[in-house]
């Protein structure tokens, strides 16, 4: 599922309306019925309160083609115009007229604070107030309506977007912004519900299809790309009957120091639960027992010095090398670090220190072979590429220098987000119990053991990213959030595995953003 810009869209419905014989009007009714349906089929007919609010654009508009069908099937509706400008969209007014039509209860115009309706706890609230086009924050008394309808505990539902929020824009007034329960989204999701600013306001959403042109969708370069679960099934790779252990690559994790062990364990770990063929840590001297005692699957190498790596040397050529994890930033290590860069020609997943050494001494970024995966946390990403005013441009920087540098970056955070040249994918597993210590740590030893066995460096992190994150949803189901650790990641990296071409369970995804 591809994420378009707010111009994009609007490019997408001129285009639909003058390819297809349709009129903007006709594509307004089909939203406002898609809505209909989703409550229709909910409600069931309750004559619950439903309150819809709208502003006097096409997204005013879809709320009055959704109050014109409650209205029609029997249901106990309020419908209220924030009249706050004598400028109306065209298709706005002809609905306005047609809900005239088929209730004596006309739209109850509202120009002041003293308008505001009473609500009710059980009532429902519907937002179709500003949609994408929106270019200035509100301001004055429809201000206070969105702070007057975020104070009720009703159930609040938000259609396309929550109102005060841009579709590919930061906020400009966080106080004037609905805090949508729910949010009916048309066609594809916005940038905006994935990234920790905005995304809060959209807690849930799902993706109405309102029929735009399927040629320019297709074509169209996106925002950003979402990868779910029919992405992550391409992925996949099938594994031959005869095929051995040399078919899936050696893993090297480079990884550890006196007192940060785990780190080590828990990268190597992953790396073999993802297929890597073989593993081989490079740790301390003080990691030896650990690691054997641990990973008795892995083969273990020591560094000559007791506490921490200063010159990693093995007998091998890795199929692909996971560093950083625990490893310190000495001057010895910095060394060690300069050295593997610039003579290795395996794919190399760097995390933790490696990106704290790199921060701390540019010029390792010059040895770093092409298309190097690096998974930083939000402090190592600031580190890495500067301070950013918003999480908008925080994406841009980070483009920017994945593109500069040729390096793929895991931008780590509730919704994962690899950024390699000018492209974006966003992840949609993973839960706030992931935010735990080793998390990360697992997530460069699946990485790497994926590209052990021969995925693409971009395919490798992606997909990665999306089974570490399905594994830690899978391991919640029985035991919550608060209980989930790096370990119970890993022992559900097989099941994220199974789960792939497990049936869904509903016919519609609930994204929880």
């Amino acid at each position: 599922m591809k994420i378009f810009s707010a111009k994009q869209l609007h490019e997408a419905d001129k285009i639909t309306t003058e390819k297809h014989g349709i009129t903007q009007l006709d594509l307004m009714e089909r939203a406002g019925t898609q809505i209909f349906n989703w409550l229709h089929s909910r409600m069931q007919g309750a004559q619950v309160p439903v309150h819809i609010f709208c502003g006097i654009g096409n997204n005013g508009g879809d709320g009055l083609v959704l109050g014109r069908m409650l209205h029609e099937h029997g249901y106990n509706v309020h419908v209220y115009i924030a009249n706050f400008t004598d400028k109306r969209s065209k298709c706005f007014l002809v609905n306005y007229d047609k809900i005239k039509g088929v209730t004596k209860k006309w739209p109850k115009l509202m120009t002041s604070e003293e308008d505001f309706p009473e609500i009710n706890p059980e009532d429902i609230i519907i937002d179709a107030l500003f949609g994408i086009g929106l270019n200035r924050p509100p301001e004055g008394w429809v201000k206070q309506l969105i702070q007057y309808l975020n104070s009720k505990k009703s159930f609040k539902l938000s259609i396309d977007i929550p109102s005060g929020m841009y579709a590919n824009k930061p906020l400009q007034d966080p106080d004037a912004v609905i805090k949508a329960s729910h949010t009916l989204t048309f066609q594809a999701p916005k940038l905006s519900f994935f990234l920790p600013e905005t995304g809060k306001f959209v807690p849930y959403f799902e993706v109405l299809e309102i029929g735009l042109d399927p040629e320019y969708l297709h074509k169209t370069e996106p925002l950003a790309q979402i990868i779910a679960k029919p992405e992550a099934q391409q992925f996949y790779k099938q594994r031959e009957k005869y095929a051995h252990k040399g078919d899936f690559g050696h893993t090297l994790v480079v990884a550890g120091s006196y007192g940060k062990m785990g780190a080590a364990v828990l990268s190597a770990k992953a790396a073999y639960k993802t297929g890597a063929g073989l593993v081989t840590a490079f740790i301390p001297e003080c990691g030896y027992n650990i690691l054997q005692s641990c990973v008795p699957e892995a083969m273990t190498v020591t560094d000559k010095e007791d506490d921490l790596i200063t010159s990693i040397n093995v007998a091998f050529t890795p199929t692909s090398i996971a560093v950083g994890m625990g490893i310190g930033t000495k001057p010895e290590t910095v060394s060690a670090l300069e050295t593997l860069f610039s003579t290795t020609k395996s794919p190399l997943v760097l995390d933790a220190d490696a990106l704290n050494c790199i921060s701390a001494n540019e010029s390792l970024l010059k040895t770093l072979p092409e298309l190097s995966v690096l998974t930083p946390h939000p402090g190592e990403l600031k580190r890495l590429i500067g301070e950013w005013k918003d999480d908008f441009e925080k994406l841009e920087m980070t483009k920017k220098f994945a593109k500069k540098h040729n390096v793929i970056i895991v931008v780590k955070g509730a919704n994962t987000i690899v950024a390699v040249e000018n492209r974006l994918y966003i992840n949609t597993t993973g839960n706030p119990g992931m935010a735990t210590g080793g998390s990360g740590d697992v997530l460069s030893g699946m990485i790497a053991g994926l590209l052990s066995q021969g995925y693409d460096p971009l395919i490798a992190s992606v997909f990665g990213v999306y089974l570490h994150g399905s594994a830690g949803n899978i391991a919640t189901q029985d035991i919550g959030f608060e209980a989930l650790t790096a370990s119970t990641i890993i022992e559900n990296i097989g099941p994220a595995f199974l789960e792939l071409f497990a049936p869904e369970s509903s016919d519609q995804e609930t994204k929880n953003a």
